[in-house]
């Protein structure tokens, strides 16, 4: 161990010669010599990463103090970042140095300017000055060099992440956490670069077997807010791990809904069902642990606007919207209804969830009045011990507007004297946090009104 200490010094200091001579690379002998040399300049860098990884930033420094040079003109160097395993050895040597929590200004200003360097490298339009020289020399135009180059080494790193996703129990070839969260870190202000989609994707749907989460904040928030702005277009899949591995992204998914139907001037239920499936949110709430945090929010959206029309509408909307998305997704359903829907029977769950229309106009009174039955046992006997009494259950009934208009149209036909169970559910619907009494009196002398606003 102390003889490959003793050869890496050597080697280092020959490649930082090395380096300082090829610096500008504008002659043919510079060139050449580039070229001769870079197989074992690439067999010194991966010698020099296995050193560095095992050490931290301050460690790093005092071994060897003008690492950040070294790696400096290694990747201002055009022949040498031509290979796409150069590059991506230099990648993970460079985030060897980054302090993943900064202590003094001098750390941070290193983290800057690492991932400054890193965005050099990444970054196609920084290449055109930089590479002119060797492409020409190869018979390319810039315009086919560049993105492939750029493809080429997102492609495998992604490649390497996925290695990692499945080899996570094989701690010889598990990606150390350091490494995952700088490469996060470094991907932060390439997100809407479209070539490294593949590279934000593979970080999404890379679970670690850590306790805390691995990848940084400023990537999910970043990732988020793009996907949120259309800046870039990701897998369902990935939108999906990026929700249940940062909540404050999906909130702020879920805000950023909500502004945009207050914020709009006109919003038929058309008009509202487009902004809904644009969102991605019920795809996404297919997921039960996604549905619920929704679900959630709209609940707080309708207590704070004291049951107003609009929200409402919307949270009928959506539940179309999701329930449609559940049945492309999977015929049957993956997940117990329970799991959507915990705080309510499975029986009245199951009898809402039936598309109004597909139950036969000759049933119709008989099913309203199943649900009616179901909804004022859950209510009045508290016999299933719903979590909020009668407004758990009212918030679960207005998911299903369908069968609420189905009470009306069916009320405005009845010729004889109203069924009593339609009255009570009509009588829910508008005044929930009434107690049996008052609810009794609200179905006997207000339903005309009711009708005629509804």
């Amino acid at each position: 161990m102390a003889q490959d200490s003793v050869d890496l010094s050597c080697d280092y200091q020959f490649w930082m010669q090395k380096l300082s001579v090829w610096d500008q690379a504008s002659t043919l002998e510079t060139q050449q010599d580039t070229c001769v040399h870079l197989a074992r300049f690439q067999e010194f860098l991966r010698k020099m990463y296995e050193a560095l990884k095992e050490m931290d930033s301050n460690t790093i420094f005092e071994r060897f103090p003008t690492i950040d040079q070294l790696l400096a003109k290694a990747c201002w160097n055009p022949f040498i970042l031509a290979y796409d395993e150069s590059q991506k050895i230099l990648i993970w040597c460079l985030c060897c140095l980054i302090n993943k929590e900064p202590q003094n200004s001098r750390q941070s200003k290193l983290n800057s300017w690492v991932q400054g360097v890193l965005s050099h490298i990444l970054s196609a339009l920084r290449f055109d000055k930089e590479v002119a020289l060797f492409t020409q020399g190869l018979g390319y135009a810039p315009i086919d060099y560049y993105p492939g180059l750029l493809k080429n080494m997102v492609l495998s790193l992604a490649s390497e992440l996925r290695e990692n996703h499945l080899n996570g129990f094989n701690t010889q070839r598990r990606m150390t956490p350091e490494r995952l969260a700088s490469l996060s870190r470094v991907c932060v202000p390439l997100i809407t670069l479209p070539d490294v989609d593949p590279l934000v994707e593979a970080l999404l749907v890379c679970h670690g077997h850590e306790p805390q989460e691995i990848l940084q904040p400023e990537f999910f928030e970043a990732v988020n807010e793009a996907i949120l702005l259309k800046k870039i277009s990701l897998p369902m899949s990935a939108v999906v791990c990026l929700w249940l591995r940062h909540l404050p992204s999906l909130e702020k998914a879920m805000l950023h809904l909500l502004e945009k139907l207050i914020s709009s001037e006109r919003n038929c239920l058309r008009r509202i069902e487009c902004f809904i499936k644009d969102s991605s949110l019920p795809q996404a709430a297919c997921h039960p642990a996604i549905f619920r945090v929704v679900d959630e929010m709209f609940r707080c959206a309708l207590l704070e606007t004291d049951g107003a029309p609009e929200i409402i509408a919307t949270i009928q909307v959506f539940t179309q919207c999701f329930l449609e998305a559940l049945e492309k997704e999977n015929k049957q359903l993956r997940f117990a209804l329970k799991t959507y829907f915990p705080y309510t029977s499975p029986s009245l769950a199951m009898v809402l969830l039936q598309d109004p229309q597909d139950v036969p106009r000759g049933r119709w009174l008989q099913t309203l009045k199943h649900i009616s039955e179901l909804l004022r046992e859950a209510v009045e006997d508290q016999t299933h011990g719903s979590r909020g009494g009668p407004l758990e259950s009212w918030f679960l009934f207005i998911h299903f507007g369908g069968w609420a208009e189905m009470v009306a149209e069916q009320l405005l036909r009845s010729a004889a004297e109203p069924p009593a169970a339609l009255l009570w559910l009509l009588a829910f619907y508008y005044s929930p946090r009434d107690g049996r009494q008052q609810r009794a009196q609200t179905t006997v002398s207000s339903w005309h009104g009711a009708l005629t606003a509804w």
